[in-house]
């Protein structure tokens, strides 16, 4: 069963999943689902020997094409509706023991242009508001296979931190009539000490007011709402620059490190969406190699974020780490 119920107390809506209970959790490594199928070995979700990338819905989906109607009526406050949507899984390559991170330029590269293909026929459904892709890596993170993928969810309405985020780009321009994220790139970049990596076209930071200790987020300097906006030098500036940081996370602490990363761009509702600033935001939970930030009772409970580390300093210690050559 899946449902939408809305939340009358923050306002947004709650995807109730129950099928989700029954997914695969972290099966041996033999009987991974993201594997390409063998011949007379286990099936798989992908039925060929090989593959470069692919994109295929979710067994046990959040949001359906054709969703079944709630299991109850809505009654006052208790409102609820059908959970129409799409949820898709991306499978980054046919190797299992693998990471993005070790891929080449040319293969994010060629995963930029899924992104943008999959935005576009998503977007284009009349049912979806929102589309985000978005990547998480690791056991701590709460990943249930360990082959390297990442998940994109079409929503029917724009989900909270996006909504926050538009909201706030939208005032800032109406108050100012400059892009937010624009000026927050100008000044991160006249300040540069969290700066971490940028070329002629995309800037990476650990942001002033990152809420990680290794918060990073990836900016097109030119303003762009989408990723089907972006010129091919471009697309490949940002696969560049995402290989660059992930590279850099692994040699931080000289491990695989986990993340999720979640992309922020225009919504697909039809509307005019001007302020709207296409970047990728990722978020590692490790604070050292051995200790993790866990979202505890002020950042779960209350919403508010304490981190204890400075960005400046954090800045240093990942730009030390990044390749300096790919």
């Amino acid at each position: 069963m899946s449902e939408l119920r809305w939340h009358p107390v923050l306002r947004q809506w709650v995807i109730t999943a129950t099928q989700r209970q029954d997914r695969t959790f972290l099966p041996p490594r033999e009987y991974c689902p993201l594997d390409p199928t063998k011949p007379g070995g286990f099936p798989t979700e992908l039925e060929r020997p090989s593959f470069e990338i692919a994109v295929f819905e979710n067994r046990f989906p959040s949001l359906r094409r054709e969703p079944p109607e709630p299991a109850i009526e809505p009654e006052g406050p208790f409102d609820v509706r059908p959970a129409q949507g799409v949820c898709e899984v991306v499978v980054y390559t046919p190797e299992h023991d693998t990471t993005l991170a070790q891929q080449s330029v040319e293969h994010i590269r060629r995963l930029i242009a899924v992104w943008t293909d999959r935005y576009a026929e998503l977007g284009a459904l009349p049912y979806v508001e929102y589309v985000f892709i978005f990547e998480n890596k690791g056991e701590v993170i709460g990943v249930t296979l360990h082959h390297p993928h990442g998940q994109i969810y079409a929503y029917p309405f724009v989900p909270p931190i996006a909504k926050q985020q538009l909201d706030s780009a939208r005032d800032h321009h109406s108050e100012t009539g400059r892009c937010l994220f624009c000026e927050l790139l100008e000044r991160e970049r006249e300040d540069g000490r969290r700066v971490l990596i940028e070329d002629e076209n995309f800037t990476a930071v650990i942001p002033f007011y990152a809420r990680w200790p290794y918060e990073v987020h990836v900016t097109p300097r030119r303003h762009i709402g989408a990723l089907p906006e972006m010129t091919d030098s471009e697309a490949w500036s940002l696969a560049r620059t995402l290989k660059s940081i992930l590279v850099g996370y692994d040699r931080l602490f000289g491990f695989s490190m986990p993340y999720i990363l979640a992309m922020h761009q225009a919504p697909t509702d039809g509307g005019e969406h001007l302020y709207a600033h296409l970047h990728i935001e990722l978020y590692p939970p490790h604070r050292t190699a051995t200790k993790l930030k866990y979202l505890a009772g002020s950042e779960t409970g209350a919403g508010s974020f304490i981190n204890d580390s400075l960005p400046e300093e954090k800045a240093v210690e990942l730009r030390a780490a990044l390749p300096q050559r790919l």
